[in-house]
């Protein structure tokens, strides 16, 4: 289904997503918030937190949330990356037409939160309920094999992608769906730099 229905239609405004699709996208945000952190981990430290590591955030979630701290870290570095993509957003002239792996759309947004409560609340880690996830996420760090990893999602190459004070604008077809979107968002990552890209569409409006 097409996450863009016309060019009058809010992004995600009525429309029903697929479960799987709704896990794709969580499976790349919290695996792309996981790989942004900084700190002892050593990773891309293009958010400055270190939630998701024995000695960082895990100690304290593990005595704060028995049942639940697995997801309680990610779902506590995925805020952070959330913030970081917020503030690039800001800059563009109109914020609200800028779709990107952390803000798609008010309605696809909340039908994230929702769908993530829902994981969090089952008897599964975030690892078992998310493969994809469990792909990525490894211990030690590896910048590498996570670009490897990134390497199952599209880059796409000029006119469809180009640089812009922004960030990464890519052109995604109109009729694009929501897994096609955040693919080719999640591609337009690589090369790796030392700041979050933004890799970002405009909405027309």
């Amino acid at each position: 289904m097409s996450l863009f229905s016309d060019a009058e239609t809010r992004p995600g405004e009525g429309l029903e997503f697929a479960q799987s699709d709704l896990d794709l996208v969580l499976a790349l945000q919290l695996a792309i918030a996981w790989a942004g952190e900084a700190g002892e981990t050593e990773r891309l430290g293009w958010w400055q937190s270190e939630l998701i590591s024995e000695w960082g955030g895990e100690d304290l979630f593990q005595r704060l949330m028995p049942e639940t701290w697995r997801w309680a870290t990610f779902q506590a570095a995925r805020a952070g990356a959330i913030r970081v993509d917020r503030a690039l957003r800001m800059k563009a002239h109109d914020p609200d037409a800028v779709l990107s792996l952390f803000s798609l759309g008010v309605e696809v947004d909340e039908r994230l939160n929702e769908r993530l409560s829902q994981l969090k609340s089952a008897a599964a880690g975030p690892l078992e309920s998310l493969p994809l996830l469990k792909d990525c996420v490894q211990d030690p760090w590896d910048r590498c094999r996570f670009e490897t990893w990134l390497e199952q999602f599209p880059a796409l190459a000029s006119p469809a992608r180009s640089a812009t004070p922004l960030g990464r604008r890519i052109s995604a077809p109109t009729r694009d769906g929501l897994d096609g979107l955040v693919c080719r968002l999640a591609g337009a990552l690589r090369p790796l730099p030392d700041a979050y890209p933004l890799p970002y569409v405009e909405h027309p409006r």
